[in-house]
């Protein structure tokens, strides 16, 4: 027997069924009673004789005395109480083992009140959703990455004082002129704080602050380069700025002020490389020509949508963008929006969003007219992108990007040349689990606050109706 074999709560179970005593039992499998107390209370684990005993006594399976139950209610266990746990201890693997082999019940309704905590926790989300309510009123926990999310969400994904020091530094270095900005960062980083770069596989972006270098794929394509350049110098230049903008987020966990740290930084890269002023008056000339702004600016197709999306500034406001990125599972790893345009906050997107589509049209960008269940009309771009792994053994990553705004700033949109503003509209929604439309023929499930109806002598291309 590879594993020992503690059986005392199956074992305590099956005597307390027949209403034996301890003494009946441990005569009848030929063992001293307190040995066998001693297999009840986990003190002693069961040999391959004991088992076989215990088959013939109790007239079962040895199957019943299996541990792979165990294993998976163990596994169970252990995402549960790391889904609780928050910042607090997680329970060790033996201590689970313990508890899953001694007090199996108590384990299984301990997942059972998990199972129900995550469903009243969902339904809680998806009405706070619904409501359009501050998360912040809600009790449960936020992981970092969601608390980040909506500090720059409420900010309108923009920030003055970094914006505003990164425009003037921008001008100091002649950066967002004609020049390439990878050596202007170069000799920034070194002139303004004693920063070396050097070039060497391996990570990204890796900095030594003993040693004050900055070591650079030389792999990465121009743009990356440059924006891990300029992540770099925005961190060191504008340390006291991000620090300041940290201390008033007043996150709840380390966690998400490290998160928050590192996306400040990239904000502050973004602003530096595209400064803002200059930016915004090549998106209007180019009529947002994201193409023909990235190679103005030496930029990659991304960090030009997503700079698109900032352009908040009093004064000097720009088109307000959406703008995500979504992997080909459909999750959302980049989400910024200063439209109406609501993203879903929990669950998948709405399959009928064409950054989807955009993933079987490589290269291409793809645009159309769009109306969500408010009635506001958007004018939706998309288009796939993909990231190289590096090395033939290191698969490229691969996302599609959404950008997008309402139809009264067509005019201002190259994208919307040819697009009858008038036509009808591809009828989204925010996620199936709040959406309000009942006629939906690519509904994955149905929403949670609608009464369900399922018809058994009908069926649509839905197998249920809505109430």
């Amino acid at each position: 027997m590879g594993e020992k074999l503690f059986l005392g709560n199956k074992v305590r179970k099956l005597r307390e069924a027949k209403g034996w005593t301890l003494d009946q039992c441990a005569s009848r499998l030929a063992l001293s009673p307190s040995y066998l107390s001693q297999i009840e209370t986990n003190q002693r684990p069961a040999t391959a004789r004991v088992l076989i005993s215990l088959t013939r006594a109790f007239d079962v399976d040895a199957s019943i005395f299996d541990l792979e139950g165990d294993a998976r209610l163990i596994a169970d266990l252990r995402e549960a109480v790391t889904d609780v746990a928050g910042s607090g201890e997680i329970p060790s693997p033996a201590e689970l083992k313990h508890a899953v082999t001694n007090a199996p019940r108590l384990a299984r309704q301990f997942l059972t009140l998990h199972q129900n905590y995550r469903r009243l926790d969902d339904r809680l989300k998806t009405l706070n959703e619904t409501l359009g309510r501050d998360e912040k009123q809600v009790s449960a926990p936020v992981l970092p990455y969601e608390a980040v999310r909506d500090f720059f969400h409420y900010r309108d994904n923009y920030i003055d004082v970094l914006d505003q020091a990164a425009e003037q530094l921008a001008e100091r270095l002649s950066i967002g002129a004609a020049n390439h900005p990878e050596r202007l960062l170069e000799q920034a980083l070194g002139d303004l704080c004693g920063v070396r770069v050097a070039y060497g596989e391996g990570l990204m972006r890796r900095y030594d602050p003993q040693a004050r270098i900055l070591y650079i794929d030389p792999a990465l394509p121009a743009a990356t380069r440059s924006f891990q350049m300029a992540h770099q110098l925005g961190l060191l230049v504008f340390a006291d700025a991000i620090e300041d903008e940290l201390v008033r987020a007043n996150f709840d966990t380390q966690a998400a002020t490290d998160v928050c740290r590192v996306g400040l930084a990239n904000y502050a890269a973004g602003a530096i490389l595209m400064p803002y002023r200059r930016f915004l008056d090549s998106a209007r000339d180019l009529r947002h020509d994201v193409d023909l702004m990235r190679q103005r600016f030496h930029t990659s197709f991304e960090q030009v949508c997503q700079r698109l999306s900032t352009l908040q500034r009093p004064g000097w406001r720009g088109v307000p963008f959406y703008f995500a990125r979504v992997d080909m599972a459909g999750n959302i790893t980049k989400r910024h929006s200063a439209t109406r345009f609501q993203f879903a906050r929990f669950g998948g997107a709405c399959p009928l969003w064409n950054v989807h589509e955009a993933f079987s049209s490589p290269d291409r960008i793809l645009v159309n007219l769009s109306e969500m269940p408010d009635g506001s009309r958007y004018i939706c771009i998309a288009k796939s992108v993909s990231k190289p792994g590096g090395s033939y053994l290191e698969p490229d990553r691969r996302y599609a990007l959404g950008l997008g705004c309402e139809i009264e700033h067509a005019d201002q949109l190259v994208y919307a040349a040819g697009l009858d503003l008038n036509g009808p509209p591809i009828r989204m929604g925010v996620s199936c689990r709040i959406c309000e439309r009942t006629d939906c023929q690519q509904r994955a499930f149905p929403p949670i606050d609608r009464t369900l109806h399922v018809r058994p002598n009908e069926r649509g291309v839905i197998p249920y109706a809505l109430g």
